[in-house]
């Protein structure tokens, strides 16, 4: 009986068996390893080093223990895939150049490369760790990854770079040091989910982004946690940003995102900055400690907060703007630490609305030099006017059904731990180099 045409001619593309091939360390012995292997082989690579720079041109699992060093001895990417349903683990990756401009990191996944899985992997000493660079479906999974040191913070290279690479999946790998944690770029239908990331620019980075999710991943001690930059329906859900300096999550130019059950405290600036940032869902975050609670501005509309919880923020809202602004949904709205209120029938929502700000709080913000006034008779006036008769008072924020108890949102110990070693960080004028409100920076 005659095989079909189609049936035979993929028997025969297949190869016959896959081989297992033990590489021992030496120059030129991993890419001869490969050069000599069939699509499907596993190369084990035994305990030594391996020079490099390497590509990777066909389908190979490539498989070591950390006693495994595949070194780029400073040129260029130290490992390079170019083909589809490759897989990396276990192994040391490290010695990439250092040209910043050329994208040089310990490995680099290129247009064509699909499907490939990097797993258990230390990346270290490279200018970029890991560069996801148009390969599709990549799983980038529980890798540890040290980037450089240099004084000046970006002129560093990214912990995990990915660009115009649909369906990447970054999930539980420890990023330390270097540029940004990770660095999205012109990317769609990524899920970046259960990293931790620290002693870093920005924990993640978009910039024109689309259906991106970024969940359960944990930013601490960096300069900004999640900077979601001109980028569309965003999901930013259940992280972490403790103890980070400037803001703790930020959309800037940023629209349609759901931003849910986030938790940022410890001291940021900013816990949440939104900036020219329309149609998002922010509910269910608590924001803790910082310098102020939400800046809201640039025109921001039709955004919907519910449910969050402001505690202890120096200044809760900064809005400097004369629109009329409701922050509450369907008779919900959100807890805020200094709100003195009642609750009678135990609805859970507090008798009066709340107003954060008032039309000295609008005159400071675009006019600092009027706090030399700020004990002046004429500004106790002007307060006590708008506070007892509050038809006096500008567009602002108000928040009509305020909650009268916060929602909790639990850190790990050991996560709490790592918190606690970077607190007081900023006090003590560690600022590196960082403009993270240059946009041309980014």
């Amino acid at each position: 009986m005659r095989l079909p045409l189609a049936l035979l001619s993929l028997l025969l593309a297949l190869p016959l068996s896959a081989a297992e091939r033990d590489v021992v360390p030496g120059r030129g012995t991993l890419a001869a390893a490969i050069s000599g292997a069939s699509p499907g082989d596993h190369l084990k690579l035994g305990d030594g080093v391996f020079s490099g720079p390497v590509t990777i041109d066909r389908a190979l699992t490539v498989t070591g223990s950390r006693k495994s060093v595949v070194d780029g001895l400073g040129n260029g990417t130290v490992m390079t895939v170019t083909a589809s349903d490759v897989r990396l683990d276990g192994f040391v990756v490290t010695g990439s150049g250092q040209v910043n401009q050329n994208l040089d990191a310990g490995v680099k996944i290129l247009v064509g490369a699909d499907r490939t899985r990097i797993e258990n992997l230390l990346v270290t000493g490279n200018m970029h760790g890991i560069d996801v660079h148009g390969g599709r479906d990549s799983r980038i999974i529980g890798n540890e990854i040290i980037g450089g040191q240099s004084p000046r913070m970006n002129e560093r290279g990214n912990g995990i770079y990915v660009w115009n690479s649909p369906g990447t999946r970054l999930e539980r790998n420890s990023i330390r040091f270097g540029r940004d944690g990770i660095f999205s770029n012109t990317g769609s239908d990524n899920v970046f989910t259960g990293n931790i990331m620290r002693d870093l620019r920005f924990a993640v980075h978009f910039m024109y982004t689309r259906n991106t999710e970024v969940s359960d991943n944990i930013s601490i001690g960096n300069h900004l946690g999640f900077a979601i930059m001109f980028s569309e329906r965003a999901k930013i859900l259940n992280n972490r940003s403790l103890g980070d300096r400037e803001h703790g999550l930020m959309l800037n130019y940023s629209n349609n995102a759901d931003v849910s059950g986030n938790l940022v405290r410890g001291g940021a600036k900013k816990c949440l900055f939104i900036y020219n940032a329309h149609k998002n869902l922010i509910f269910d975050n608590r924001f803790e400690g910082c310098g102020i609670g939400i800046h809201f501005t640039a025109g921001s509309e039709k955004n919907v907060l519910t449910g969050n919880a402001f505690i202890g923020n120096r200044t809760q809202v900064k809005y400097v703007g004369t629109r009329n602004m409701e922050w509450s949904f369907r008779g919900r709205g959100n807890f805020w630490s200094d709100h003195p209120a009642f609750d009678l029938n135990g609805d859970g929502i507090a008798d009066n609305f709340y107003r954060p700000n008032d039309l000295m709080d609008q005159i400071l913000w675009s006019q600092p030099a009027a706090s030399l006034l700020m004990g002046s008779p004429a500004v106790q006036l002007v307060r006590w006017s708008q506070r007892d008769f509050p038809a006096t008072l500008p567009g602002g924020v108000r928040d009509s059904a305020p909650l009268m108890k916060p929602l909790t949102l639990s850190v790990p110990p050991a996560i709490s731990a790592l918190e606690a070693d970077v607190a007081g960080r900023w006090t003590e004028g560690n600022t590196d180099d960082t403009t993270t409100d240059d946009l041309a920076a980014h």
